[in-house]
């Protein structure tokens, strides 16, 4: 087999490469295995993802002509959703068992319609759980104030959580609090906390978009500043989880057999073309952390990219440019605010679209 730079990003640096992709067609032509030889070890998808996977292809329409004739369009769609999901945990579980859990996991998103409603968002990630039932499962939960409660029971009951759109340090420790503490709960109920998984999705190339367009209001004094918020914070939250998986409180569970919860870092690739194809993906790595890309980028990475420890380099420098940009008026916690509205928005509205797409196509097949 031949090594690749993904291999070598596992290997040598202790991060894992994940695709954050999934459409039919990957499992149909033998593409996802093919990615996972070459070193993927996981895969993530969303609403926009699958909105784009069932619109663009006639993959699914057979599927969805024999589904719509006793069931409505939106069950329909989560049959399909949940068929790719299942057979592409197949693809990955020979990695999940080797790895002892480490990797080889599929993720699924809730309804985005949920993402402000705890009880909602507990009652579907418990259903996919128990609907998929595969250990290598992990369920997409958005860390929305109302998310966050949902998490924190996910994790106590013993399920494997993808916390999805995180945007700010302060988000952050809420979602890492909430793991520790669905933790303590699931063992101090009689849980097994080897069996439970999670990595808290942290978004990059995001955070420059909106603080780049602040900054260009500012004129002179804000253009020394653009293009490194979004990686200053990454490594800012990376000392966050360093801290929070040390110390006595982690110690306890750590010796219970519990893992980290492990920083995925998502959107990863790079929006502003002045900025090198590879930008956010060579200045986030390091160990116990995930990258998730998309297969232009994953692509790009295995041709030329750099496998080399970065994430906690140039720390000072991160914190001081936080500070700086604190200082001209940007605002941190307000940018965060905006994405996730926008986060929420945008799969709320990939889902809506799909929904009217496939409500056209039942009536037309």
């Amino acid at each position: 087999m031949t090594t690749t730079r993904l291999h070598q990003l596992f290997a040598q640096q202790g991060q894992s490469p994940w695709i954050d992709n999934l459409q039919r067609s990957y499992l149909s032509t033998g593409r996802l295995v093919e990615l996972v030889a070459d070193g993927i070890r996981g895969v993530t998808s969303n609403p926009t993802i699958f909105q784009r996977a069932i619109e663009g292809s006639a993959d699914y329409d057979d599927d969805f002509r024999r589904l719509t004739e006793h069931e409505s369009v939106e069950d329909a769609y989560w049959d399909l959703v949940v068929d790719d999901v299942t057979n592409a945990c197949g693809v990955l579980r020979p990695l999940y068992d080797q790895s002892g859990g480490g990797d080889g996991y599929v993720s699924l998103e809730v309804a985005p319609s949920l993402a402000r409603d705890t009880e909602g968002t507990i009652g579907a990630a418990r259903t996919l759980h128990q609907r998929i039932g595969l250990p290598n499962l992990m369920v997409k939960i958005p860390a929305t104030g109302e998310g966050v409660p949902a998490i924190e029971q996910m994790i106590s009951e013993g399920r494997n959580i993808n916390v999805t759109l995180i945007f700010s340090l302060e988000r952050y420790d809420a979602v890492i609090e909430a793991y520790l503490s669905g933790l303590e709960a699931w063992v101090g109920g009689g849980g097994d906390p080897t069996q439970v998984h999670s990595v808290a999705s942290f978004f990059v190339s995001r955070v420059d978009t909106e603080v780049d367009r602040r900054l260009e209001k500012l004129g002179e004094k804000g253009m020394a500043l653009r293009g490194k918020a979004a990686i200053a914070q990454a490594k800012m939250a990376y000392q966050h989880f360093e801290k929070a998986f040390s110390g006595d409180r982690w110690a306890t569970l750590r010796a219970q057999g519990a893992h980290r919860q492990r920083p995925l870092w998502a959107s990863t690739s790079t929006k502003n073309p002045a900025f090198p194809d590879l930008y956010y993906v060579e200045s986030l790595i390091g160990p116990h952390t995930v990258d998730t890309m998309p297969e232009p980028t994953v692509t790009a990475f295995m041709d030329h990219g750099v496998v080399a420890r970065t994430i906690d380099q140039g720390v000072e420098e991160a914190k001081a440019h936080l500070d700086a940009l604190g200082e001209v008026g940007i605002d941190m916690c307000e940018v965060a605010e905006l994405l996730e509205d926008e986060g929420v928005a945008s799969f709320s509205k990939s889902f809506d679209e799909l929904q009217q797409a496939l409500t056209d196509k039942a009536s037309r097949l």
